[in-house]
């Protein structure tokens, strides 16, 4: 009776989007929980603290606060769900939402970066840049092709062996 806690910790966790929690006491495959959930992706949730130090007015005078934030990372169906862990499942909708959140937020750093580099001078010059790159791309492909309908020939003259 007294080990009812100890066999609590050894569950892997998963959390549903409705509030309801299954335990399980085994290691599983996150392939098997999503067969079972159609529709959503299985997330490892873990709670990150931070310190974050901000200096005072005098010497030594620092104070210290800790920031929580919880660190979603989705699994491939392939992973497993390891014992003592705790699980959230995400549907298919927060995931695409999620992404879709992530590639613009990647765009719009981006673009900062570029135009904190020289204005918009630097994103033209990168435009150029790539067109031109393509420019020579494809001179290349049309060399490769005529190549393949040529035989070969060799570069070197006959040497006579009559010399002597």
């Amino acid at each position: 009776m007294g080990n009812c806690q100890a066999s609590e910790a050894a569950t892997v966790v998963i959390q549903h989007p409705e509030g309801k929690t299954e335990r399980l006491y085994w290691p599983t495959p996150a392939a098997e929980v999503m067969k079972s959930n159609p529709g959503h992706h299985v997330a490892l949730v873990t709670l990150c603290v931070a310190e974050a130090k901000s200096g005072g007015g005098r010497e030594g005078g620092e104070s210290r606060s800790s920031v929580r934030f919880t660190h979603v990372r989705l699994l491939k169906p392939k992973d497993m769900l390891l014992v003592g862990k705790v699980y959230k499942l995400i549907t298919s909708q927060e995931v695409s939402k999620a992404l879709r959140q992530r590639r613009h937020l990647e765009k719009h750093r981006q673009l900062q970066q570029s135009t904190s580099r020289g204005g918009g001078e630097a994103a033209q010059t990168d435009r150029t840049a790539e067109a031109q790159a393509g420019k020579q791309e494809r001179p290349r492909a049309a060399k490769s092709s005529a190549a393949a309908t040529r035989q070969w020939r060799p570069s070197l003259q006959s040497i006579s062996e009559g010399m002597s």
